[in-house]
């Protein structure tokens, strides 16, 4: 008797355990079954769900007759060119409008300057029916004058520059044996100033997304530690060099610029810019009078690119 509920009992417990492993081995097929239907409508998901913008060339003036061999190493000293000075918008989703660079409007700076159709670079936002407090985002390119002095003119912008430019141009820049030419003043006040109000994100190094669908990179050496930008957009990856490439002959004839800390970085910047643009007509240089000719809509300074 004895023997037979000792047989029971070891039966009752492999029928638990059988039926135990099936349970399991059937969650398990359910989960698999799952995770293959989830897993690509969530991939799916994320990659249409990835930011993209369009993007502007703003102009805010233009300097006549500046020397071409300022601009492109090695240039006819007699060449001249009505030199375009604009600002870029990347106008993104939920209400995010990031600028690329700020123009320059104090009178310490503008005085000597010959300018033409001067416009203050916060009041060309309105054309695209933005006000200067619209502005998320403020990436500043270098911190020479034209593209640092106004800084300020974007109450709610955060401010996005690189770490080394900022440390070089607020300190060593300024001592003996430092460089500091096209850096005013005023326009270091200015980022301290940002800095102490949290207003300012020092970005450590090259190929860094700083914010979904834009990205910086380093290497242009137009000044100590210059950054140019990459734009996701619905036409492609779209290039801001700023003053890392000044023209589109700095690219088509495979020249370094005049002004800049290392020849052979520049151009090895130029040949990774022609990498990273969707098409080599989306790179978009920092003062050349033909964008407004390749890009001419909608027009009236206003130029998009894509």
């Amino acid at each position: 008797m004895e023997l037979r509920f000792y047989e029971y009992f070891a039966a009752m417990r492999r029928r638990q355990y059988e039926q135990r492993n099936f349970v399991m081995r059937q969650l398990l097929i359910t989960l698999s079954l799952v995770l293959v239907v989830i897993l690509p409508v969530s991939a799916g998901a994320q990659k249409t769900s990835a930011a993209t913008y369009e993007v502007y060339a703003l102009s805010y003036g233009v300097y006549p007759n500046f020397p071409v061999s300022a601009l492109i190493a090695g240039a006819d000293k007699d060449r001249k060119i009505d030199l375009q000075m604009m600002i870029w918008l990347l106008k993104g989703p939920n209400g995010r409008n990031i600028l690329v660079d700020s123009g320059c409007y104090h009178e310490s700076v503008l005085k000597g300057k010959p300018f033409k159709d001067f416009i203050k670079p916060s009041d060309t936002l309105a054309k695209l029916g933005l006000k200067p407090e619209d502005i998320t985002d403020l990436i500043i390119s270098h911190m020479h004058w034209d593209h640092a002095d106004g800084m300020d003119l974007f109450p709610k912008a955060r401010v996005w520059i690189q770490k080394d430019e900022y440390t070089y141009y607020t300190g060593a820049a300024w001592q003996a044996g430092g460089k500091h030419g096209g850096i005013e003043p005023v326009d270091v006040l200015t980022i301290v100033k940002l800095n102490t109000q949290s207003q300012v994100n020092l970005v450590d190094g090259d190929d860094r997304e700083i914010i979904d669908g834009v990205r910086v990179y380093t290497g242009g050496r137009h000044t100590f530690a210059s950054q140019y930008v990459s734009v996701r957009t619905a036409s492609g990856t779209v290039v801001i060099a700023s003053d890392n490439m000044y023209l589109y002959e700095n690219l088509q004839k495979h020249v370094p610029i005049a002004q800049t800390f290392d020849a052979d970085s520049n151009l090895k910047a130029q040949d990774r810019m022609k990498q990273i643009a969707s098409r080599p007509e989306l790179i978009v240089p920092g003062h050349d009078p033909e964008v407004f000719l390749k890009f001419p809509k909608p027009g009236n300074g206003v130029a998009r690119i894509q």
